[in-house]
């Protein structure tokens, strides 16, 4: 526990010969007319039943509209058979890590390539997580790559959908079969998502979910744990509400956590699953708005989407290839904001995170280093029109003159 608690830093030396992959600090937004990199659109039913959950003064977990969301999420969302909600998509993770048994001296497989809160929950298990490259082509995990660093301690794979585009859920359910292993997908951006057919969530052994303020729906903060199978949702239910014994009260057999979700943020959950199928269908509009007006802009690339799969377009993610292009991402970032426009670049690999680069010092993933150095996205807010990409893209074109 020390080593987690204690700050860590990379050497001056070592991080000069990292720094060209790095983002830079956020540049101050300009101008009047700013576009946000993504806000929430709460103008549903959510305030209606917070206010009637607040009446009711049933404001802890143990309210009705916790078990509301958790079925309609499971319906609408995740299409499983259950779902268990939680206080941070972090948390629904490190609780399917746990429902799963995972613990010290295990190995789990994890992308190189994802947010830190990908890998901190099997940090927070006594377990070590071991890197993987990504594709170049999909971003995701690279499913040819697995096989190799799977050891006799491996006991789970953690499949990331990076911004929203399911992994190659087939090679990895083939190596979990073969090799034993759980699959614990990540979907904390993939709501709505499909591979082949099945939504994300409901294709490994257990899912996690974020509801964040900026994903396609949002509890402000929160999480989901998905599964179709009936132990690990009990399990995880029981984790969630540091494990409690039905047998009788204040009684523990395991060490649980206090991962629960209010009431007041499951009513407004519930109002944002009632507008799903719109927010789904108003990203997709805006993916396809923005591929019509910059892919034809030479050196913006996007996240190629394999056959069979439906992308829910959490984020609009490019790549600039700064030769073709005529400048840096950061250079682009920077006019963008000069002018009004939010964006974030893409997530720093987990072998140059100050807390994790001793672990990994000695490991290079080309790919990861290379979408670090050259991606963003753009702002993605389903309340974005036609006209707002349109100027983005005019600006992103007028950066390169």
């Amino acid at each position: 526990m020390k080593q987690i608690l204690k700050e860590k830093s990379i050497p001056p030396g070592e991080l000069k010969k990292i720094a060209a992959y790095l983002p830079e600090r956020e540049t101050a937004l300009k101008g009047t007319d700013i576009i946000p990199v993504c806000e929430p659109d709460i103008s549903g039913n959510e305030k209606e039943y917070l206010l009637k959950a607040i009446k009711s003064s049933w404001i802890s977990s143990t309210g009705e509209y916790v078990g509301l969301f958790e079925r309609k999420f499971a319906e609408k969302v995740s299409g499983t058979k259950y779902a268990v909600a939680v206080n941070s998509g972090t948390s629904a993770l490190h609780t399917a890590l746990a429902a799963c048994g995972i613990g010290p001296g295990d190995e789990v497989i994890v992308p190189a390539f994802t947010m830190i809160a990908s890998i901190n929950p099997v940090s927070y298990c006594g377990a070590k997580a071991v890197l993987v490259d990504a594709d170049a082509r999909t971003w995701n995990i690279d499913g040819s790559r697995i096989e190799e660093k799977i050891s006799e301690k491996t006991k789970a794979i953690i499949a990331v959908h990076v911004y929203g585009l399911p992994a190659d859920m087939s090679e990895i359910l083939s190596l979990a079969k073969k090799y034993k292993l759980w699959v614990i997908e990540d979907a904390a951006e993939a709501h709505g998502a499909r591979y082949h057919g099945q939504k994300a969530g409901s294709i490994g052994d257990v899912g996690a979910f974020s509801l964040y303020a900026n994903k396609l729906i949002t509890t402000g903060e929160g999480g989901m744990v998905t599964t179709n199978n009936y132990r690990l949702n009990e399990r995880s239910r029981t984790l969630v509400n540091s494990a409690f014994s039905p047998e009788r009260h204040f009684w523990h057999k395991m060490i649980g956590f206090g991962y629960r979700m209010t009431n007041l943020q499951a009513a407004v959950g519930v109002g944002q699953t009632e507008r799903f199928d719109y927010f789904f269908g108003k990203k997709q509009q805006i993916a396809g708005w923005y591929k019509e007006k910059l892919e034809k802009i030479p050196g913006v690339g996007f996240q190629s989407v394999p056959l069979k799969t439906v992308h829910s377009h959490w984020m609009n993610a490019v790549l600039i290839d700064r030769r073709r292009f005529g400048i840096n991402r950061n250079k682009l970032r920077r006019y963008l904001a000069q002018n009004g426009i939010e964006t974030r670049s893409f997530f720093v690999p987990i072998h140059l995170q100050p807390v994790y680069y001793r672990v990994y010092r000695n490991e290079r993933f080309p790919v990861a280093e290379k979408l670090c150095r050259d991606g963003l996205y753009l702002p993605s807010s389903t309340r974005l029109t036609e006209q707002n990409v349109d100027r983005i893209a005019r600006l992103i074109e007028k950066s390169r003159k």
